[in-house]
C-alpha cells in the first residue's frame, strides 16, 4: 500500500509542523537534530531493516513511531543497501513495522552488479518488497548490461525478482522488449513478458528483427526467446508464424512446435507440425505434414518430411511426398519416394521424383521409376519403365521425353524404343512399335506420331458403319500418322513396306499382338488420390 505518495514531502512537512507549533505548544517539535546510533546487530536478520545513516532524525510527539529522516538518508537490509534524500521510518508493531516511505534521488544497491534508482520508494522490511516510482523519468533496474525500465517498478528481495504490471521495458546489448507486465530474475537472468509484448533486435545478419506475442519468456545470457503462445517474428528476409516455439536471437534459429509456417521474400512458405529453422542460412526442416509452397513457380510440394535452403533455392521431401503444379486450369498431381528440387550453378531449374513415380492430370497420366524434370527447355524425362496415357492410349517405352509449353504436353520422345496400344473396342487395340517414336500433342490431344526405324503396326480400320471387320499388320521403316480426335486419320509408310490385311473371322490369335504389347491400364493413376504407390 502506498502510505505518502501524494502527501508533502519530508522536508516542507517539517516547516509546516514549526508554524503549526507555534499556535499549539503541545504539538511542538524538539528540532534537535540527532545523529542515528547505528547498533551493531547482524544485518542479515530475516524481516528487519536496519536504518544506518541520517543526517536529521527527527519524531514528533503526535507520530512516535515515525522516525522523520533527512539528509544523506541510507537504509540496509542483508547485502542490500538503499539511499534517499529523506524518509519516513515505521518502527511500532501497530504500524507496517520496519517499513519506510524513501522520497528523492532514491538508489539501491546490491553488490556491484543490482541498481535501481527512482523518485519515491515504499518499502517492507517483513516482506523485502519495494515498489518503486518514477517522476521525471521511468524506475531503471540495472544488472550489469540489462537495464528493466518502468514508471511503476516493484522488486523483491526475497525473490530476487523486479517487475511491472503497468507497462515496461528491458533493454540488453541486443535486444528491447516491452509489454503491460513483466518481470526480470537478476541472478538467472530470466525474463518474463506478457500482454502486448514487442521483441526489438539486431540480427547476426545485422537486420532489425521484430517479434509479436502476448506471452515471451527470455534469458538475457542466452539472448533465447521461448514463445509459448502464437507468435510472428518479422525479419529483411520474411517472417515466421509460430503457436509454440524457441527463438534464438542469437544466432536467429528457430525451433518452432505446434503449426508453424515460415514465410519468405521469395513468395515462398514452409509449413509443418514442427519446423527447425535458421534465418542466417535461409535453411528450414518441417517434420511431420510438411508444406512447401513455391507462389513464382506455382508449385507446392507436400511430405511428412522436407526442408528448404532459400540461399541454394533448393528443396527435399520424403514420405508421402507429393508435388502439385497448378499453374494451368487442371492440376499436375504428381507422387515420388523423394522429391527434389534445386538450381544449378548455370541457373537451371532442376526437379527429379524417385522412385515409384505416378502422376496425375485430367488430360495426362503416367509412371515410371524417375522422373526429371529441367526449365530451361521445359522437359520432363521420364526413366526405368516409363509410361504415358493420354485419353484412350498408351505410351511406354525405355525412356520417355516429354517437352511442354506452359505446362500443357506439346511433344513426347521416346529415343530407343517406342511402343503405342489405343483400345479400338473390348480386347482388341491398334498398335505401333518401332525404335524411335515421337508424339506431337495440340492442346492435349495427339496430333502426330512419328515412328523411326523397325515399325511395326497393328491397326483395325472402322467401317463406315462403325464397324470392324478386319485387322491389318504392317511392317516398314518409317511412318507418319495423323489423328483426328481420337482416331487416325491418315498413314504413311515408306521404303520397303510390308502388310498383310485379314477378315476378322478369318485372323489368328497371334496377328492381333505385337511382341512387345502391353496393356498396363490396371496401373494407371484414375484421380489426384491415385497417384500413391500401389500394395
Amino acid at each position: 500500500m502506498k502510505l505518502l505518495r501524494s502527501a508533502i514531502p519530508v522536508v516542507a512537512l517539517l516547516a509546516l509542523s514549526a508554524g503549526m507549533g507555534a499556535r499549539n505548544p503541545l504539538l511542538t517539535p524538539d528540532r534537535t537534530p540527532i545523529r542515528p546510533q547505528v547498533p551493531g546487530a547482524d544485518r542479515h536478520q530475516p524481516g528487519r531493516l536496519f536504518l544506518e545513516q541520517a543526517d536529521s532524525l527527527i519524531v514528533y510527539p503526535y507520530e512516535p513511531d515515525v522516525q522523520i529522516l533527512v539528509g544523506n538518508v541510507v537504509f540496509r537490509q542483508g547485502d542490500m543497501f538503499m539511499y534517499c534524500d529523506s524518509a519516513r521510518f515505521y518502527t511500532a508493531p501497530t504500524l507496517p513495522a520496519d517499513s519506510m516511505e524513501a522520497f528523492g534521488n532514491i538508489r539501491m544497491e546490491q553488490g556491484d552488479t543490482l541498481f535501481l534508482y527512482g523518485d519515491y520508494m515504499e518499502y517492507s522490511g517483513s516482506s523485502q518488497l519495494a515498489s518503486v516510482y518514477g517522476e521525471d523519468r521511468d524506475v531503471r533496474l540495472i544488472n550489469r548490461d540489462v537495464t528493466l525500465t518502468a514508471p511503476i517498478l516493484h522488486y523483491s528481495q526475497l525473490m530476487e525478482l523486479g517487475y511491472y504490471v503497468n507497462g515496461g521495458k528491458l533493454t540488453d546489448p541486443q535486444n528491447q522488449l516491452t509489454s503491460l507486465e513483466g518481470e526480470y530474475a537478476p541472478p538467472t537472468k530470466d525474463a518474463n513478458f506478457y500482454t502486448n509484448v514487442r521483441l526489438l533486435g539486431v540480427s547476426n545478419k545485422g537486420d532489425t528483427v521484430r517479434v509479436y506475442t502476448d506471452t515471451l519468456l527470455y534469458n538475457t545470457d542466452s539472448r533465447i526467446a521461448e514463445l509459448p503462445v502464437y507468435a510472428r517474428i518479422y525479419g529483411s528476409d520474411g517472417d515466421i508464424i509460430s503457436l509454440n516455439g524457441v527463438y534464438d536471437t542469437a544466432t536467429d534459429q528457430a525451433t518452432l512446435l505446434g503449426r508453424s509456417t515460415v514465410h519468405t521474400n521469395r513468395g515462398n512458405t514452409l509449413t509443418g507440425d514442427s519446423l527447425v529453422y535458421d534465418r542466417a542460412a535461409g535453411f528450414g526442416e518441417a517434420f511431420g505434414n510438411m508444406v512447401l509452397t513455391d507462389s513464382a513457380r506455382q508449385m507446392t510440394l507436400e511430405g511428412d518430411y522436407g526442408f528448404y535452403n532459400e540461399l541454394t533455392d533448393s528443396a527435399y521431401c520424403t514420405g508421402r511426398a507429393r508435388a502439385l503444379e497448378y499453374s494451368q486450369p487442371d492440376t499436375l498431381y504428381l507422387h515420388g519416394d523423394v522429391i527434389r528440387t534445386w538450381q544449378t550453378p548455370d541457373s537451371v531449374r532442376m526437379m527429379v521424383a524417385h522412385p515409384n513415380v505416378r502422376f496425375w492430370r485430367v488430360d495426362l497420366q503416367g509412371v515410371c521409376d524417375s522422373m526429371t524434370f529441367v526449365d530451361t527447355d521445359t522437359t520432363v524425362r521420364m526413366d526405368y519403365d516409363p509410361v504415358i496415357w493420354n485419353e484412350n492410349r498408351e505410351v511406354f517405352g525405355n525412356r520417355i521425353i516429354i517437352y511442354m509449353n506452359d505446362s500443357t504436353m506439346e511433344k513426347a520422345w521416346l529415343p530407343d524404343m517406342g511402343f503405342m496400344a489405343e483400345q479400338v473396342e473390348g480386347d482388341f487395340f491398334n498398335q505401333l512399335s518401332g525404335k524411335e517414336m515421337i508424339a506431337y500433342f495440340d492442346n492435349g490431344e495427339l496430333c502426330r506420331l512419328d515412328v523411326n526405324g523397325s515399325v511395326q503396326a497393328i491397326m483395325m480400320p472402322q467401317e463406315e458403319d462403325s464397324t470392324y471387320n478386319k485387322i491389318a499388320n504392317v511392317e516398314s521403316s518409317f511412318m507418319v500418322a495423323t489423328f483426328k480426335g481420337r482416331e487416325i486419320e491418315r498413314v504413311k509408310l515408306w521404303d520397303a513396306t510390308s502388310g498383310t490385311v485379314t477378315p476378322l473371322y478369318l485372323a489368328k490369335r497371334s496377328l492381333f499382338r505385337l511382341p512387345r504389347f502391353k496393356w498396363l491400364e490396371s496401373e494407371r493413376p484414375t484421380g489426384p488420390d491415385d497417384i500413391w504407390p500401389r500394395d
